[in-house]
């Protein structure tokens, strides 16, 4: 029975032992590990990990110790948390990107003993952080760095010990893991997950994954830290489906060729980015080519799951696949079925063109205190609605209240916060967990995400106004690449963007050549052709909002907002009070002169 999550390792061990589990390019080359290279190591690195007297006899949250990793995705990303969870200790994954002072805060907050890291660049990075954590005792490092502890020496140390008896101890109700939020508004909070979490959702998930079938593969890429990849890591081991880890963000696209992943998980920017170098390709055809690049995006638009529309639709659907999207499907290596997106609202016009394409996007929705999975649109088309982030999973129970937040139940409901009681009760009331989203059912059953709780502002005017629902709109235009509708209250909306560049420079080529395109982005964006054409998008998109939503006025700005600057989550959400704080002034702009708006 699978109770706890190296449990799902052990049994596919136990089946096939031969298996390929995981695999990642190492000198150029592609390396894969068997289920029993995966087990066997886990379990000497528990083993080595144990002998430094970390593995717990009393195992109750506060006394477990606290192991943490700070690696991009690699196998020995997962084999490290496989063996963590065999000593009884806890993981807390960090993500590389993470500022000094938010890791100091993490590793303090937690207690870290043993810190694991990838390569040289993280620990030159963070070497300076030890004297600030007291309690961290040991730095290993998965590649070679002088002078630092490499983990192969816990692992030969482990193969010379016997089997560690803590593992037989640990119960589905262990805590598995803390994982520490973005921290969007103030310190991260760290989210206590059992196994019984995880492994509940795991189960409770598979229904939905009936298209993945043993000895397919499967790229990863998003982070491992983040529970969206993690959890769907183990589902994927739980079918039997091989994970290939992607080298960086930058060689997606040669790794999708040579991996043919049958699946791959994303966030909707990154998804937003693929679209967007499609449609720069196609801008780039002439003639014949150009016209039926296009036309097939138009059929694509009109794509309803639910309605298959007339012969002659069908007919030119067809064809389209044939011409156009078959080309789609080899550059993400022939063989996708589907891919999961999750973390963010997906735009409707994506998820249409690429289903159209066969490439079936399952949009679905979960938090990291929900483990994370609460819906998702499924792979068969009678349990997708575009526009919605699809039924609910096993035994996971949804209630809208009053004011319309999501309420959720269920037993993949985090443990609370760590060392975080008060903050717990604030989102746990009488057994439900407050979500903080905005929500309604489509058709009783499909589950509708409309905004954020908390990002919902009211004007001076006294009308409310959802901010995400104007922004994912607006952001179909290839026009703009980032946004922010601003008007908490203020007498009008108003909104930052982040155009396109290319998109712009294009759109000067063909409709004002005559205009000599500046080589500085922010002189682009202040010429009048730029200005004017943005408002035209603007203008578009205002016709389906009431008056007290439509954007009034626009600052366009030259730096696409990044983790690295601070404006956006590791998951590539926006952190809107970091945006607002930072452009102050620009905001502040478009309010000094409004007596003629309204």
């Amino acid at each position: 029975m699978i109770e706890r999550i190296f449990d799902i390792v052990e049994k596919r061990f136990k089946d096939e032992p031969d298996a390929i589990m995981l695999g990642a390019k190492e000198n150029g080359n592609w390396k894969t590990y068997s289920n029993k290279d995966v087990w066997t190591t886990a379990r000497q690195l528990a083993a080595g990990i144990a002998d430094l007297g970390i593995a717990n006899q009393v195992l109750e949250p506060e006394q477990q110790e606290k192991i943490a990793i700070i690696s991009p995705n690699r196998p020995e990303w997962i084999m490290t948390d496989l063996a963590v969870q065999l000593t009884g200790a806890v993981l807390t994954p960090i993500y590389p990107t993470i500022s000094v002072a938010e890791l100091a805060f993490i590793l303090n907050d937690t207690g870290v003993r043993i810190l694991f890291l990838a390569n040289a660049d993280l620990y030159e990075r963070f070497k300076e952080i030890a004297a600030q954590v007291p309690t961290l005792k040991y730095v290993y490092s998965f590649e070679k760095i002088a002078g630092v502890n490499n983990w192969k020496e816990l692992i030969d140390k482990g193969a010379l010990i016997a089997d560690i008896s803590v593992a037989s101890q640990i119960r589905s109700g262990t805590l598995a893991t803390i994982i520490y939020t973005s921290g969007t508004t103030g310190d991260p909070k760290g989210v206590m997950l059992s196994h019984h979490n995880i492994v509940s959702n795991i189960l409770d998930s598979m229904p939905a994954f009936t298209f993945a079938h043993k000895c397919e593969r499967a790229l990863s890429f998003l982070p491992l830290n983040h529970i969206f990849e993690r959890t769907v890591s183990y589902i994927y081991i739980n079918a039997g489906v091989s994970i290939y880890y992607a080298e960086s963000m930058d060689t997606i696209g040669q790794n999708l060729k040579e991996v043919k992943p049958m699946v791959f998980t994303t966030v909707p920017r990154l998804l937003e980015k693929v679209y967007e170098r499609i449609v720069g390709a196609g801008l780039e055809l002439k003639g014949i080519k150009r016209l039926l690049f296009f036309w097939a995006l138009g059929i694509g638009r009109k794509f309803d799951n639910v309605d298959p529309g007339s012969i002659f639709y069908r007919a030119q659907l067809s064809l389209a696949n044939k011409l156009i999207f078959s080309k789609w499907r080899e550059a993400l290596g022939g063989n996708v079925k589907a891919i999961v997106v999750g973390s963010a609202a997906c735009q409707e016009r994506l998820i249409r063109i690429f289903t159209a394409a066969n490439i079936i996007i399952m949009e679905g929705y979960g938090l990291t205190e929900t483990s994370p999975v609460i819906s998702v649109n499924r792979f068969e088309k009678e349990d997708r609605r575009v526009g919605s982030v699809g039924p609910l999973i096993d035994h996971v129970q949804v209630k809208i209240a009053d004011d319309g937040e999501i309420l959720c139940k269920g037993n993949n409901i985090m443990m609370g916060y760590y060392k975080r009681p008060a903050q717990t009760e604030e989102v746990m009331k009488d057994g439900w967990f407050h979500t903080g989203d905005i929500g309604t059912w489509v058709d009783q059953r499909f589950l509708k995400i409309t905004d954020r709780k908390k990002e919902i502002f009211k004007t001076s005017g006294g009308k409310y106004v959802a901010p995400q629902v104007i922004e994912n709109k607006m952001k179909e235009s290839a026009f703009i690449e980032q946004m922010i509708v601003i008007g908490d209250g203020r007498k009008f909306v108003s909104a930052l963007i982040v155009p396109s560049i290319p998109h712009l420079h294009r759109h000067l080529k063909d409709e004002h050549p005559h205009v000599k395109i500046p080589a500085s982005t922010s002189e682009l964006l202040k010429l009048p052709q730029v200005l004017q054409h943005i408002q035209s998008v603007i203008d578009k998109y205002n016709t389906l909002f009431s008056h007290p939503e439509q954007v009034k006025k626009f600052t366009l700005l030259p730096n696409e907002w990044t983790i690295d600057s601070g404006e956006i989550t590791p998951t590539l959400k926006l952190k809107r009070k970091v945006i607002l704080q930072k452009y102050a002034k620009q905001i502040d702009a478009m309010y000094a002169d409004s007596s003629s708006i309204t």
